[in-house]
């Protein structure tokens, strides 16, 4: 029987499964952020959720008076989270590059600071990298130094006393705004578990044992391979068993992990044929809903089906199957690109030659020449029939897609794609992509458009699909 939460009655159980959720899904909470209740909610369970989260994860939870820090051990880079903009769009390089150097700049001010002294110390600090330079007399620049800025603010690291970002962020010349500096939440925004400056490559920040004083031995090193085996089932849509190690595996075939993970969150672990995934049907912590509304979604759903229908071929119409790239060799190609804006020889390399998307990993690496016995291999579609299968969805499902991305189709495919990847339904390779097996869910989706003026596009899964091969399906969204 599962010893997690065994300080909380049955009647609470369901509170303090709430509070884990919302400290899994906001590894920093404060007064103001995520909302006015969150900390009081994480407050009252900080004892429980404190030994809960270290034995079961791994993580730590930091307390004080106005904050809750989760420590994540991190065992991967994932693209999946990244901070967002005033617009609802991931950040860049550059506003990255400037909500760091936002931190090193308020360190340096007192308990208020301006705006524009604020953006000037930035732009001190920014024109000594190579590429990055932060010029106010650029809207652009303005527009990305205002939304590092609006990311603390959200989170309470700023409070605005006076005026208006988006003001100064239109007329600098104009406007100004006045914020109040909270220290106690802008050092817990900042809060590594390693000295910075020694890091060589962003992969020595994953070494999650030695980072958070896990145990050593072999009881230390069982117990570490248990709280990673459970951190992959609930960081990701799905964990399969054939991208697990020997030890890995052994732990995710075990019966503890079910009962830990339903315990501590609340949620329902699915088993199937090819893996295991946690399943969430409310959206209570998944930070990404799908199937889900949106253009990119709808289409990227219905390119799934397509998908799927293909993959169920036989014969000469079957699909080609090549062996898919390990998660070592996919954690070593994204490594490669964060590593390049490492200083070298002084310098930093230019952030517009680095502002593209992830390149799709080549899977040369893995072809027949390294071929191991039994190894497993997927259904291979290319990029030809990817475009060819979603400008048969536009022609069918267009008025009920954005305009913008209507017009757009490389746009929309690319988008759809990163977001099929995220959700482990397929896997980027060069010339196309793989398809796993949690696409098979999404056979036999139908779909129809209201009118020709609706913005949304309703989508309707079939009444019985499969994600695996041996059992009826639940809802995929982690």
């Amino acid at each position: 029987m599962s010893r997690v939460a065994e300080g909380v009655s049955s009647l609470e159980l369901a509170d303090y499964q709430k509070a884990v959720r919302l400290v899994l899904r906001h590894p920093l909470v404060t007064p103001g952020y995520p909302d006015r209740t969150a900390l009081a909610t994480v407050r009252r369970w900080a004892g429980q959720l404190r030994t809960d989260l270290m034995e079961v994860l791994g993580h730590r939870l930091v307390t004080t008076a106005d904050t809750a820090r989760l420590q994540r051990a991190q065992d991967g880079l994932d693209a999946t989270r990244p901070a967002l903009t005033r617009a609802g769009r991931p950040f860049g390089r550059r506003r990255y590059a400037y909500l760091v150097l936002t931190l090193a700049a308020l360190g340096r001010h007192g308990a208020q600071v301006a705006l524009g002294e604020l953006a000037d110390a930035v732009a001190a600090d920014a024109v000594r990298i190579d590429g990055l330079g932060l010029d106010t007399g650029r809207k652009p620049d303005r527009d990305a130094f205002v939304d590092a800025v609006t990311w603390l603010t959200e989170r309470g690291a700023l409070t605005l006393a006076d005026g208006s970002a988006t003001a100064w962020a239109g007329d600098p010349e104009r406007a100004e705004a006045l914020y109040d500096i909270d220290r106690e939440i802008l050092l817990a925004v900042h809060h590594p578990t390693r000295v910075l400056q020694h890091l060589t490559s962003v992969t020595a920040l994953l070494d999650s044992g030695s980072a958070l004083g896990m145990s050593a031995g072999r009881a230390g090193r069982r117990r570490d391979q248990a709280r990673r085996a459970r951190r992959l089932v609930l960081e990701n849509p799905v964990a399969y068993y054939a991208d697990a190690d020997t030890e890995l595996l052994g732990q995710l075939r075990a019966p503890a992990l079910a009962e830990d993970l339903e315990r501590l969150t609340g949620l329902t672990v699915e088993r199937r044929a090819e893996g295991v995934a946690l399943i969430d049907t409310s959206g209570r912590l998944s930070d990404i809903r799908f199937p889900g509304g949106g253009t990119v979604a709808q289409a990227a759903l219905l390119l799934a089906a397509r998908i799927s229908a293909a993959v169920q071929r036989s014969g000469r119409h079957a699909l080609e199957l090549l062996p898919a790239p390990t998660a070592a060799e996919c954690l070593a190609a994204r490594a490669r690109r964060i590593d390049a804006a490492l200083p070298s020889r002084g310098l930093v390399a230019e952030l517009t030659e680095l502002a593209e998307p992830d390149e799709m990993l080549a899977y040369e690496a893995v072809g027949d020449a390294g071929q191991e016995p039994g190894e497993i291999r997927y259904p291979f579609v290319t990029d030809s029939w990817l475009r060819g299968r979603l400008k048969e969805i536009t022609g069918e499902y267009g008025a009920g897609f954005a305009a913008d991305l209507r017009g757009d189709p490389d746009r929309l495919l690319a988008q759809a794609l990163d977001l099929l990847a995220a959700m482990s339904l397929i896997v980027r390779v060069d010339g196309g992509a793989l398809a796993l097996p949690l696409i098979a869910r999404y056979r036999g989706v139908t779909a129809r458009v209201k009118t020709r003026t609706t913005a949304q596009l309703p989508v309707q899964l079939p009444a019985q699909t499969a994600v695996f091969t041996d059992d009826t399906a639940k809802d995929p969204t982690p």
